[in-house]
């Protein structure tokens, strides 16, 4: 269960991000503070795992207040959520190691995009002493496997959510994955089917084999690049 701080000082928008929150398995909302004393007097009494924190606080800038919990709370993660567009902010909250840097206003679909891939890294490294190159490539999201799609980058006639859902197959799969197999799990027809997949082969996410079937004629199969 991650356990999670809302630093909001607009009670509203502190509403709206508790409820997204509530769409999230395995996450809870233990506080809401309105500014930075609050905050400060919620760490002394609840365990904390993930702060939300805005920049603009009646009393104190967010910002500043990054430093106080890095060195006294240095297991918390912090996600910054504000309609600050500098610059200067943006690389002050990086240097003090904020997981990512939201700007409002947040679409629920990006809020729990992003605390979904916060999850995935706090799993990822969970009870774990040691890790390998693919590990560290997977945290910092340069592994294949963590690549994400932008519609308007997309050639005509892929979708963004459905290029995922093949990418999400291939991933579960070590033996590869046909054209017809790949349409069955769509519900799409066979030319679609290679369309996505093909695209993939294209940016190098995926690799195409010819292999043999029993009837001994060849059948094109995809693999995700390891």
């Amino acid at each position: 269960m991650i356990k999670v701080l809302i630093v909001e000082d607009d009670f509203r928008i502190a509403q709206v991000q508790e409820g997204f929150l509530q769409k999230i398995p395995d996450v809870q909302v233990v506080g809401k503070a309105l500014n930075a004393e609050d905050t400060i007097n919620l760490l002394k009494k609840q365990t904390v795992d993930l702060i939300l924190l805005d920049i603009y606080l009646p009393d104190r800038l967010g910002t500043d207040l990054l430093p106080h919990i890095r060195e006294n709370y240095p297991e918390i993660d912090i996600i910054m959520i504000t309609a600050e567009t500098e610059k200067a902010m943006l690389e002050t909250s990086i240097r003090q190691g904020v997981f990512h840097y939201l700007l409002k206003p947040v679409t629920m679909e990006k809020f729990i995009e992003t605390i979904e891939s916060y999850k995935k890294r706090k799993k990822l490294l969970h009870n774990r002493e040691e890790v390998d190159q693919s590990i560290i490539d997977q945290y910092f999201g340069t592994s294949v496997n963590q690549l994400s799609f932008n519609q308007k980058d997309l050639p005509s006639g892929v979708d963004r959510l459905t290029l995922q859902k093949v990418k999400e197959v291939l991933h579960t799969l070590d033996s590869g994955i046909s054209i017809e197999e790949m349409g069955e799990k769509m519900g799409a027809s066979r030319t679609t089917a290679r369309r996505y997949l093909e695209y993939l082969v294209s940016i190098n996410i995926c690799i195409a084999k010819h292999e043999y079937g029993i009837v001994g004629r060849p059948e094109r199969k995809y693999y995700l690049k390891k």
